[in-house]
């Protein structure tokens, strides 16, 4: 149990992308978007697909998984308007501000790694 620990706090920024994941993927209940099928069903699987990233960055570290995330990310903010719910502000926020979240960590994590800064025996 101690070794998974550390391994969260090491590489938070993929905790923090699971963390984002498992948010999103439950915020259309939490949130009170529910109703908007639409913004409810992407918040469902692509933060279901966001945490399955992060877990798989967490165990078996890939440069692609981060790039996922990434797009992923990109994904999240331009939705409401492609998906057309950008009138339900508290779905938009959501979504645009967990895509811009995962953007960053997932950008900040794939440098840490490029630039050496994690251990070897990952």
């Amino acid at each position: 149990m101690n070794r998974l620990m550390n391994r969260f706090s090491a590489y938070w920024q993929d905790s923090m992308n699971l963390l984002l994941g498992a948010g999103l993927f439950v915020s259309p209940w939490l949130l009170g978007f529910g109703s908007e099928q639409t913004a409810a069903w992407n918040a469902h699987l692509v933060g279901a697909v966001l945490a399955v990233m992060a877990l798989a960055a967490l165990f078996a570290y890939q440069v692609w998984e981060e790039w996922v995330s990434c797009a992923l990310g990109a994904w999240l903010v331009v939705a409401p308007w492609a998906f057309r719910f950008s009138e339900h502000a508290t779905a938009t926020y959501t979504h645009v501000l967990i895509g811009i979240a995962a953007i960053v960590l997932a950008i900040s994590s794939a440098g840490r790694h490029h630039s050496g800064h994690m251990t070897a025996g990952r």
